[in-house]
């Protein structure tokens, strides 16, 4: 069920009457001066909101009639911040959403469906799959901004140091790559993560997932499931692949690991672009390789598909909303994106932004070859949630503190109370 008031303001949106109260701080508006609308920018306060906020300077500078209050809110803080202030006072007009949520606050009534609106109104410049991920029971409620997907990224001159020419295409050969590399270099050939959302591809590999979204059905303890988990356990054993790392700071060790040399490939997302170019081992941009995620013994491959997208707050006034689309349009433009990629390094949503400009950076352009192999998340609320119980039972798994037949049977339980109607 929605909630009464977003329900209401929606259709009141949708005829353009106005309504009693947006949900923006909209204290600095007058009778005839500009539309302020807030937005809350989840991107790195450090390496992108800088990008940002001067397209909103742009986008000012263009529009006299609207003013964009910038509010940059902590990544891991932001759904839940959203989530308390959407339906009252407060909630920001734009969101910049990850593309996990938006099923989920589609389904609570805080977003405004975007079909026929200006925002979307070059929806057929926009990758389909985005566009696609965007929706909810037949509705888009998000403007893809940024998109992401892992790949296996890789230090080219250990490899033909090692005497290898090309990316391993499946984790046998990865697993094999791993060996000579040590064996050439001293250094090891592969350091994986314990986390679940990079576990993901394991389960890809083999055809499945962590639920079956159609069949209404959990599958993280299925046969393939566990044969996807088997490989992913079998990555931290063996000669070139470094132990797994259950610490709180593994993240952190990996990336350090990988961008000063020490180890020869991980599977990373295209966030990392510019902190790679910052180690010693990437000072010349044309080192760092870039390949589709190794494949499973089905002979798939494949990563979940990430990214952003800006959505509007169903919750706002009228005048508000109209502003907003206009803003969403111009941050998702392909002028924006563009200058949003050569900045951040991060990936365009819409074909036409990948520009010559955009792809002499190899960090791009190596990710965008890998974009066709990206998957997109079901279009099912609680569908992120799910890899909270495996990022408990997963360090647990690799660290040998745990089987891997308790760890997933733990982390079905724990997954079949977000989903209480699914069979297991």
């Amino acid at each position: 069920m929605r909630r009464g008031i977003a329900a209401t303001a929606l259709v009141a949106s949708l005829a353009l009457a106005a309504t009693a109260c947006g949900g923006s701080d909209d204290s600095g508006d007058s009778a005839d001066g500009p539309v302020t609308i807030t937005w809350w920018d989840t991107s790195n306060a450090t390496n992108e909101a800088p990008t940002y906020q001067a397209l909103v300077k742009e986008f000012e500078a263009a529009n006299k009639d609207v003013k964009v209050k910038y509010v940059n809110v902590q990544f891991d803080q932001a759904q839940n911040k959203f989530d308390t202030a959407a339906g009252s006072k407060g909630a920001p007009d734009v969101l910049r959403s990850e593309v996990g949520w938006t099923p989920a606050f589609a389904k609570k009534g805080f977003f405004l469906p975007l079909d026929g609106t200006e925002a979307l109104a070059e929806q057929d410049k926009f990758k389909s799959n985005l566009i696609e991920q965007a929706k909810y029971e037949g509705k888009t409620y998000g403007v893809p901004i940024v998109t992401d997907t892992l790949a296996l990224v890789y230090n080219k001159a250990l490899f033909t140091k090692a005497g290898i020419t090309e990316a391993p295409k499946s984790w046998d050969d990865l697993k094999k790559a791993a060996a000579t590399i040590k064996d050439k270099t001293g250094v090891d050939g592969y350091w994986g993560s314990t986390q679940a959302y990079y576990a993901q591809s394991f389960l890809y590999g083999e055809g499945t997932d962590t639920v079956d979204v159609d069949a209404k059905k959990i599958t993280v303890n299925s046969a393939a499931a566990k044969k996807a988990y088997g490989t992913w356990l079998g990555m931290f054993d063996g000669k070139g692949l470094h132990k797994a790392d259950t610490t709180a700071d593994a993240y952190a060790h990996i990336q350090d690991a990988f961008v000063n040399g020490k180890v020869a490939a991980i599977v990373q997302g295209p966030w990392e672009i510019t902190n790679f170019y910052k180690g010693s081992a990437f000072t010349d941009k044309n080192n760092l390789g870039i390949a589709t995620v190794p494949a499973g013994s089905t002979g798939k491959a494949g990563a979940p598909t990430g990214g952003h997208n800006l959505s509007v707050y169903a919750g706002s006034d009228a005048a508000h909303q109209k502003a907003a689309l206009k803003f969403v349009k111009f941050m998702t433009s392909a002028k924006a994106q563009a200058t949003v990629a050569q900045k951040n390094s991060t990936l365009p949503t819409r074909d036409d932004a990948y520009t010559a400009e955009v792809k002499a950076d190899p960090g791009i352009a190596g990710y965008q070859t890998v974009l066709s192999a990206a998957q997109p998340r079901p279009a099912l609320p609680e569908y992120s949630s799910l890899w909270g119980p495996l990022d408990t039972e997963l360090p647990k798994i690799a660290g040998g503190k745990e089987s891997l037949d308790k760890g997933l049977s733990t982390a079905e339980t724990a997954i079949a109370k977000l989903v209480p109607d699914f069979s297991k």
